[in-house]
């Protein structure tokens, strides 16, 4: 599976971006694909994960703000992200994992198999 991801870019406090992560792989559709962030000086961190069942998951900072959806069809999952925060300001990365492992596992980077080259979200005052 080969992931690029795009649709970074620069966006004042409270405004919106999607982020989109097309992939590549006839079996696309049965992986977990999860995106993180790494601002600078600090480690990559979860930002959500949605499940070849659908399933989705956030951490708490961005719960009630960002939505990821998947479309299949076309091989992309989606990062619908609003009411952004300067605190969002960071590189944004897709990764793919495959179905091996229990839901909570997919919070981890360490299950991801294939990860994205990461496009950059700034969030300006």
């Amino acid at each position: 599976v080969q992931l690029q991801a795009f649709g970074g870019g620069l966006v004042q406090a409270g405004g919106s971006l999607r982020l989109s992560c097309a992939a590549s792989g006839r079996t696309f559709s049965s992986y977990a694909v999860g995106w993180f962030r790494q601002a600078p000086g600090k480690d990559r961190e979860f930002v959500a994960a949605i499940m070849w069942s659908g399933s989705t998951y956030y951490t708490d900072s961005v719960r009630g703000r960002f939505t990821i959806s998947r479309d299949n069809a076309k091989n992309t999952v989606y990062l619908q992200m609003n009411s952004l925060k300067l605190e969002d300001t960071a590189v944004y990365y897709c990764a793919a994992a495959p179905p091996d492992y229990s839901d909570s596992y997919y919070y981890s980077r360490s299950v991801y198999d294939y990860w994205g080259q990461g496009t950059l979200v700034t969030v300006s005052s």
